[in-house]
């Protein structure tokens, strides 16, 4: 062996011959207990960060449950990510000089299918460089023909037992784009504009968009605010522009007492604060009125503003107040956040649109039962309360997105029946045309109209049929796509096979991040009991949040962020993976710098001179016994026993999920117990060829190498390979190796 372990040539050595072998795959052994992971699907244009590295912790499951003979399978996927991916190919675009709304939909969707597949393979590339030992051949993508198929089913299903219904939700919308926006494409500007203070009835109320208060349909102050509490749930008559009209005064925790005067107006259709009291308060005030379209021009609630554009509005509805005197005075320095588009700059409207709901009721009850019964356990346990208290309160999930990029919603409408839907399209000059289906209809033919589609925008009480094909000549499919957690939610039930699920479901853990337990397992967990009638898996750990060597998480903003690979190429996989598990709890900060992994390489150096120090006092040696020798000495007797403790620990703390302890106590008794204490003790018996001496030596360091094996895979195979001659079964891998069983006896 060399004098010094150099990753860089062994690593892609070791994974082409494990590779080779097939031993990603689960063992043929019927005998064999099945044991298996399914991977969190990173995103499918993304590239590793740190955050994908602490995936080594399901490789450490892998990799002891194969070693303990299970038929281990490690399913990995990718996912296509809706608005994120769409968001990194619009970004390509802009670099062009192009824009999405220079496409139809259906080719908009193909050249993001096409950028993807360009860009997926590489993020698997470099899960290998981490030694990571998943069944590749099984890989799934969420597009794939066979997931959308089972979405679409899912989908069906739930539209026939009435879980589905269409309502109004509020979005960010770009009038100059013609689109709605998810929260990645909204940007945030810091503007000095005037706040206006109008005259309320007996209120005063400030605004900064006097022009939307034709759709005011309530005013609210918060309950503590002492100075309004006789009014709460009154009428209030308001002297307005179109002549006068009662309100509701309604108290709600939203109101900043400290903001203007401490009463606002709510205006539900055109800001999403305001429609989340709506929802609160639907009982007791009227619903939202739209009072900007979709081209940002006033409608009719606005009287003789209507076809103003906003700012025009503005200025003419300010310049009434003042004519009325209903605008008390006008603060010129109020300064504010003002969503903007991320691609065109102007100002971004909320409106609300239709969209797709689950009703989640009957849905979470399953879900908080098995949960209460520890049918799914959570590591670290606390996480039990943070997954019961998100169930209890678990609204209608809306599930439609106004993008390409994803999965169809498989609802048709009829253009005959539904003259009133709302199109954009592109005609056959490239030109986008929109409006009114039915009147467009006079001028274009229905195929023109369908083959250049870019969006469709339905009523919620638009006549609709559930179906994977298009069900006549004259329908049109709805634009949106299904919510990203929507189809990522079915992720247990998408990547198993059929004949799998009496074997190998429940799947037995799920490793996320804490901030999606929310959106992602509590959505398996649903889907998995809807429609398996059993939990998605037994476990759910949470994984380390990897933060910079001062605690701060890393962020591209923030300047700190590690690349992963870059740390694998200077100083090997198994140094970043030991620096991501050792002195790290479960759901606790990864403390990662460089430091660290450079001393996790040291580790890694002191494990290869142990193993050069074994190989040399076996050198020409007719010494090497598989059976335990009569004799053994104080020193033999006590590294043995401390090895059987090591064996229970190493094997509990994996149990536990308790992944730091066994790290630290292999660490501990590798550095100290046989190197500096047991080694140093017995140089001369080693010299001497001592049968007993050598045999305790070979059997602790070959555990050793075991039980280090799922943490460092790299740097012990290599050892491994290197000490054939002390194995009894040469040609094994270590990767299929035997775990260690207390079997050494002193």
């Amino acid at each position: 062996m060399d004098k010094r372990y150099d990753h860089r040539q062994f690593e892609e050595k070791v994974y082409k011959l494990w590779e080779k072998k097939g031993d990603f795959s689960p063992t043929s052994n019927p005998k064999a207990k099945p044991y298996t992971i399914l991977m969190p699907p990173p995103n499918a244009n993304a590239s590793l960060h740190a955050g994908h590295a602490m995936y080594t912790v399901e490789d450490i499951l892998i990799r002891w449950k194969r070693m303990q003979g299970f038929a281990t399978e490690w399913i990995p996927g990718m996912d296509h990510a809706g608005f994120e991916t769409q968001f990194v190919y619009e970004k390509e675009l802009a670099k062009q000089g192009k824009s999405r709304f220079d496409f139809d939909r259906q080719t908009l969707y193909q050249n993001v299918f096409d950028f993807v597949q360009k860009n997926s393979g590489l993020i698997y590339e470099q899960f290998k460089r981490l030694g990571f030992s998943a069944d590749w051949k099984r890989s799934v993508f969420t597009l794939d023909e066979a997931v959308v198929n089972f979405v679409y089913k899912t989908f069906e299903k739930m539209e026939r037992e009435k879980l589905i219904y269409r309502d109004d939700y509020i979005v960010n919308y770009c009038t100059h784009c013609g689109t709605s926006l998810a929260e990645l494409e909204v940007n945030h500007v810091t503007r000095t504009e005037p706040l206006f203070y109008l005259k309320y009835g007996p209120f005063t109320l400030a605004t900064v968009r006097p022009e939307t208060k034709f759709g005011d349909t309530a005013v609210a102050v918060n309950p503590k605010d002492k100075r309004y509490k006789k009014w709460v749930g009154k009428e209030i008559e308001v002297e307005g522009l179109l002549g006068k009209f009662t309100m509701r005064v309604i108290a709600d925790s939203y109101v900043d007492p400290k903001f203007g005067t401490g009463v606002v107006k709510i205006t539900p259709a055109h800001d999403p604060n305001d429609f989340q009291v709506w929802l609160r308060h639907k009982s007791d005030i009227p619903g939202p009125k739209q009072v900007i379209d979709f081209r940002g021009r006033l409608t009719g609630w606005a009287g003789k503003y209507k076809g103003l554009k906003v700012r025009a509005a503005r200025e003419a509805v300010v310049h009434d107040l003042k004519d009325k005197g209903l605008l008390e005075k006008i603060d010129t320095d109020y300064e504010h956040a003002v969503a903007v588009c991320y691609r065109c700059k102007h100002d971004l409207e909320p409106m609300i649109v239709p969209n797709w709901f689950i009703k989640v009721n009957d849905l979470k009850k399953p879900v908080t039962e098995a949960v209460k019964k520890n049918q799914v356990r959570f590591f670290p346990p606390p996480y039990k309360k943070h997954m019961l208290a998100w169930l209890d309160i678990m609204h209608d999930w809306p599930i439609s997105r106004q993008i390409a990029w994803g999965i169809r919603i498989p609802a048709w409408y009829s253009v005959e029946d539904n003259p009133e839907i709302e199109v954009a399209f592109l005609d056959a000059d490239k030109k986008v045309v929109g409006g009114k289906v039915g009147k467009l209809l006079e001028e274009y033919q229905f195929d023109e109209m369908e083959q250049g589609l870019q969006t469709l925008t339905a009523s919620k009480e638009a006549h609709y049929t559930i179906t994977a094909h298009k069900p006549g000549k004259m329908y049109l499919q709805e634009t949106d796509t299904f919510d990203t957690w929507f189809s990522s939610g079915q992720w247990p039930l998408v990547t198993l096979k059929e004949s799998e699920f009496t074997s190998r479901y429940p799947t037995e853990v799920m490793g996320t991040l804490s901030d999606i337990l929310k959106f992602w397992i509590s959505r398996m967990m649903m889907f998995g009991l809807y429609l398996k009638n059993d939990v998605p898996f037994k476990d759910v750990y949470l994984w380390s949040m990897v933060a910079d060597k001062k605690g701060v998480k890393m962020s591209k903003s923030k300047g700190n962020v590690i690349n992963p690979i870059e740390l694998v190429e200077k100083y090997g996989a198994d140094a970043l993976r030991m620096s991501l598990i050792y002195g790290t709890s479960a759901g606790s900060k990864v403390i990662l710098s460089e430091e660290k992994v450079r001393g996790m390489r040291n580790f890694a150096n002191k494990v290869w001179n142990l193993g050069r120090y074994v190989q040399s006092v076996f050198a020409n040696s007719d010494a090497i016994t598989f059976i335990l020798p009569k004799g053994l000495r104080p020193e033999d007797k006590k590294i043995l026993d401390e090895l059987n403790s090591l064996i229970k620990t190493v094997t509990h703390s994996l149990e536990k999920y308790r992944f730091n302890f066994a790290l630290e106590a292999i660490y501990e008794f590798t550095w100290h117990t046989l190197a500096d204490r047991y080694v140093e003790e017995t140089k001369i018996r080693s010299q001497n060829k001592d049968k007993v001496c050598l045999y305790t030596l070979r059997n602790t360091f070959l555990t050793i190498l075991k039980l280090l094996h799922p943490f460092a895979p790299f740097v012990t195979e290599t050892i491994w390979q290197e000490l054939m001659v002390l194995r009894k079964y040469p040609d094994q891998l270590l990767l299929t190796s035997s775990w260690p069983d207390f079997l050494l006896k002193s």
